[in-house]
C-alpha cells in the first residue's frame, strides 16, 4: 500500500484538517495576546490564514502576513527564531500527543485572490461570462 504524502490527489485528511484548525486558533491567540516578546513583532497585527500540519503530524507550517505585508520578511524571521516559545504556548492550549515543529511562511493567498479579479475582469473574460449566461 503507498504512502499517503501531504500532496495526494485526495488532499489532507479530516484529522489534519482538524488539527491544522487547532493550531491555527492557538497560534493566533498567542499573537493577539503578545506572549511573544520580540521586538520585530511588538505592535505587529499578524493574520495566520492557514496550518497545513503533515500527515504524521509532527511539522506543520503556518501561513500568516503581517496586516498590509508591511516587513514581511522581518516578521517572518522573527516568528521562525521564537518558535520555541511559540510551540511552548500552543502546547498550553493543544493537547496532541506530539508538539509539531512550526515552520511560518508567507501567505500569498490575497495575492493570488488579487491577480484571479485581474484575470477575471479582463474584457475578454467577461465577454465569455455574457454570452454564457444569456
Amino acid at each position: 500500500m503507498a504512502k499517503r504524502n501531504d500532496f495526494s490527489p485526495q488532499g489532507p485528511s479530516q484529522r489534519q484538517l482538524r488539527v491544522g484548525e487547532l493550531i491555527r486558533r492557538a497560534v493566533a491567540e498567542t499573537l493577539q495576546r503578545g506572549d511573544i516578546h520580540d521586538p520585530d513583532l511588538a505592535h505587529v497585527s499578524i493574520t495566520v490564514g492557514e496550518v497545513r500540519p503533515t500527515p504524521d503530524l509532527k511539522t506543520a507550517i503556518v501561513f500568516v502576513l503581517p496586516l498590509g505585508g508591511i516587513n514581511a520578511e522581518a516578521v517572518i524571521d522573527a516568528l521562525n527564531r521564537n518558535t520555541y516559545e511559540i510551540r511552548r504556548a500552543m502546547n498550553k492550549a493543544v493537547t496532541l500527543k506530539f508538539s509539531p515543529k512550526l515552520k511560518f511562511v508567507l501567505d500569498t493567498t490575497f495575492d493570488n485572490l488579487d491577480e484571479t479579479r485581474r484575470l477575471l475582469s479582463q474584457d475578454k473574460v467577461v465577454k465569455d461570462i455574457a454570452s454564457d449566461d444569456e
